[in-house]
């Protein structure tokens, strides 16, 4: 028997083996299932943002939103959208919104950060790169945007601590929350997670 929940886990297991194309049905037949799960939703815009239909992923979370405004996920998702098309003011009210909804979320202050740094408002960038490890002490992508926004603010003696503590363990050690993942951008730019899904047996009520 089909359900929403199977369906669902295929679906994830797809969009996590880089095949999103056939994962969107999926979440879109266990939305004829459960209509007003607001996970799905999430999902679904999860795996339409991989295949870079943002304007179906935008309007797979504010759907995800109308239905569960308390989900941090969804408004932590369209901020990066949003950053990527360069709509920074719009990226930046969506990750307060998020933070007001899961203030203890180190991606969500990474991202944020990830935000203020292309601006190159570092002290706001600092901030939240320091609010994200005091959140999460050993969290590779908010250690190495610190290290490189101390440099921007000529703070090279932190600089020069965080690459000492990058170095010793790196990204394949990374204690970072299991649901995010590390995308580095070339050179020096910051590094900006990319939500990934809900953990399985959340995503059906």
């Amino acid at each position: 028997m089909e359900t929403a929940a199977n369906l669902n886990n295929s679906g994830i297991a797809l969009t996590e083996a880089n095949r999103p194309y056939e994962a969107i049905p999926l979440f879109q037949r266990a939305l004829i299932i459960e209509p007003e799960n607001p996970l799905l939703w999430l999902n679904l815009g999860i795996a339409q943002q991989r295949t870079g239909e943002y304007s179906e992923a935008l309007e797979s979370f504010e759907r995800a939103i109308f239905i569960d405004d308390e989900m941090a996920d969804a408004w932590g998702s369209m901020g990066l959208i949003y950053y990527e098309i360069k709509k920074f003011d719009t990226a930046e009210n969506c990750y307060h919104s998020a933070l007001e909804r899961d203030p203890n979320s180190p991606k969500i202050w990474n991202n944020l950060g990830v935000l203020y740094f292309t601006l190159s408002s570092y002290e706001e960038a600092r901030h939240c790169f320091e609010e994200a490890l005091s959140i999460l002490p050993m969290y590779y992508d908010a250690l190495f945007n610190l290290r490189d926004t101390c440099r921007e603010l000529s703070d090279f003696r932190a600089a020069a601590e965080f690459e000492r503590v990058l170095k010793n363990f790196g990204p394949g050690k990374d204690l970072s929350v299991s649901h995010a993942e590390i995308h580095k951008t070339e050179g020096q730019k910051p590094v900006i997670n990319r939500i990934k899904f809900s953990p399985e047996g959340r995503s059906i009520q």
